[in-house]
C-alpha cells in the first residue's frame, strides 16, 4: 500500500556496521580464550614431588622449590626441608616461626 522506497544505506555506514560486528566477534573469542586459560591454570593439582623423596611422618608438602643440586619442600607444619637432588638425602631442616 505504501509505495515509498526503502532508504539506501550509505556505503560507509555499512562498512562501520561490519567493522563493529567483526570487532564484537574478536572480543568474544578473546574473552573466551582468557577464561579458558584461567580455568586451565587453576586446575593445577599442586606441587609435584621428585620420585625418590620421602617426607617425614605426618608432613604434607605445600610448595616445592628446586635449585642447582638441591630442592626444598615447604611443609604445612611450617618447616622447610632441603634435600640433595642426587642422593635424595635431607641436607637441612629449617623451622619457620
Amino acid at each position: 500500500m505504501n509505495d515509498t522506497p526503502e532508504p539506501v544505506e550509505p556505503a560507509n555506514l555499512r562498512f562501520l556496521r561490519l567493522l563493529v560486528t567483526g570487532l564484537t566477534g574478536v572480543m568474544i573469542v578473546g574473552l573466551v580464550t582468557v577464561v579458558l586459560l584461567i580455568v586451565m591454570r587453576f586446575r593445577d593439582d599442586g606441587p609435584i614431588l621428585p620420585e625418590n623423596l620421602t617426607l617425614p611422618d605426618g608432613a604434607k608438602a605445600q610448595a616445592v622449590t628446586m635449585g642447582d643440586g638441591w630442592y626444598a619442600v615447604v611443609t604445612e607444619d611450617n618447616r622447610i626441608l632441603v634435600y640433595d637432588r642426587i642422593t635424595g638425602g635431607l641436607r637441612q631442616e629449617v623451622l619457620v616461626d
